[in-house]
């Protein structure tokens, strides 16, 4: 115990004191480089709705008040390999027969599919892949973002996500299990209905080797994409993001999957055009839709250093969950209120400085209450006063999906690049949540916008809203 006690004390004289402290000291790392700050600008635009193939074809329609929703047909839910019989009683079984689909052919604003789709190249691309291709082709010829330079290439990344993936493909190939014809099985099977792809198969096209990623969050997929490739921008992971989501849902399993869970619309089968309503009294559920929408994210000062054209900036990119239900928000708006409150906050701005809301309302007879109600809640008398201009355009191209967020996200970048609020469609018996002053838009409005939110929730409570502000 002596020796002990001499030992401690000799450990704790000055001289061993300093050399033990040197030694521990050489086991830690100094903290890491702080980062400076990076805004994050938009440089350009690119889209495939339901309302055509193009950003200038669908804003065009879109302000005009004109509707991409049509009604199902037997080709439509893509089930060739089946017999007749089989393809009938599916579709007779389907409750609800409308959809928001992309216009196809070879005259301007439609979606070629020789040639996004069915040359030899394109094999193991499915529809949803060919969606995003095409966007994202528009999107950087918009942005004037070609890089040849390696040092360019490997600071430009791909962040798209969708929701679902290609379904037809895994019905294809369950068909073929159950004739025991599964020796046919495409080699590109797996390549066709990975969400990854999308982001994949961009980045080989053009050669990007920054960041490759793919949100897959249901609903809120295209805002979290765009919310993603701005975090890893302002990170420094890269100077330039190609973000967005993409969506080819219309099949006869993905509709029956919709159909099954009780939120699609069943009561407009007869009126297509009238189906989507959100906000009305009269909606009982979603139309089904497709697309994609991709955007070019840029660091301030790189876009600024090439003369890049810049729409808008992204000042806020909010998150939460709602921890409650598989497919419904709580009743009181938790969630939504959270994504706002957080989106708002990064930005700096107050709840007053916001002039357009594009709500994530998909006419389902709950979440659009609720909304409506988190809305009022984060604007108080800025929204109930009139000041604040409020739509969802889902009444025009339905609900995307995982293509929603990035498509509406970019309906609240062209508001404010073109200073119109576009309008919500039938919206002929608003909700008792909205009185006086609180109304949604049911034309398009001219009016300077400064700063834009748009909404994006999804199934299983995950929510995102993402802030835009007029070009610095």
């Amino acid at each position: 115990m002596a020796i002990v006690g001499a030992l401690k004390k000799t450990m704790a004289s000055p001289p061993w004191r300093n050399l033990f402290s040197r030694r521990m000291s050489s086991f830690f790392f100094d903290p890491p480089p702080p980062l400076r700050s990076r805004r994050v600008v938009v440089t350009g635009l690119g889209m495939v709705t339901p309302l055509g193939c193009g950003v200038e074809t669908t804003w065009k329609r879109l302000i005009e008040g004109e509707c991409g929703i049509r009604a199902l047909t037997h080709q439509d839910i893509k089930m060739n390999g089946f017999d007749s019989d089989t393809q009938s009683y599916t579709f007779d079984q389907l409750t609800s027969k409308v959809a928001a689909i992309v216009p196809c052919g070879t005259e301007p604003g439609e979606f070629n599919e020789e040639l996004w789709l069915n040359s030899k190249d394109h094999r193991s691309m499915a529809r949803f892949i060919g969606y995003a291709m095409c966007a994202a082709e528009e999107a950087l010829k918009d942005a004037n973002w070609m890089p040849t330079e390696p040092e360019e290439r490997e600071r430009t990344g791909v962040s798209i996500g969708g929701g679902t993936g290609s379904i037809s493909d895994i019905l294809d190939a369950a068909q073929m299990i159950c004739e025991k014809r599964i020796r046919r099985l495409s080699p590109f099977f797996i390549p066709r209905i990975l969400i990854n792809m999308a982001s994949g198969h961009i980045s080989m096209k053009y050669g990007f080797q920054g960041p490759n990623h793919a949100a897959v969050t249901a609903c809120a997929t295209g805002a979290h994409s765009l919310g993603d490739a701005t975090r890893m921008i302002q990170f420094g992971d890269s100077d330039v993001m190609v973000a967005g989501g993409t969506e080819s849902s219309i099949d006869a399993l993905s509709i029956a999957g919709f159909c099954k869970s009780r939120a699609l619309t069943t009561k407009y089968n007869s009126s297509p055009q009238e189906a989507s309503r959100p906000f009305d009294c009269g909606r009982d559920g979603f139309v089904i839709g497709e697309g994609s929408g991709v955007v070019v994210l840029e660091e301030l000062e790189h876009a600024k250093n090439r003369g890049a054209k810049i729409y808008a900036e992204i000042r806020g990119y909010g998150m939460s969950g709602d921890a409650y239900h598989i497919t419904q928000p709580h009743t009181d708006g938790r969630g939504a209120i959270l994504a706002m409150t957080h989106a708002l906050r990064q930005s700096g701005l107050h709840p007053k400085q916001v002039d357009y809301v594009n709500a994530h309302a998909t006419s389902t007879p709950l979440g659009d209450a609720i909304e409506a109600n988190a809305i009022k809640t984060i604007f108080s008398d800025h929204v109930t006063s009139g000041a604040l201009a409020l739509s969802s355009t889902k009444g025009a191209v339905g609900h995307l999906l995982g293509a929603a967020g990035a498509v509406e996200a970019m309906f609240s970048i062209l508001a404010i690049h073109h200073g119109i609020a576009p309008p919500t469609l039938n919206l002929s018996q608003p909700d008792p949540v909205f009185k006086d002053a609180f109304m949604p838009l049911t034309t398009s409005k001219t009016m300077p916008i400064r700063a834009a939110l748009s909404n994006s929730f999804g199934f299983g409570g995950t929510n995102a809203s993402l802030l835009f502000t007029s070009a610095p």
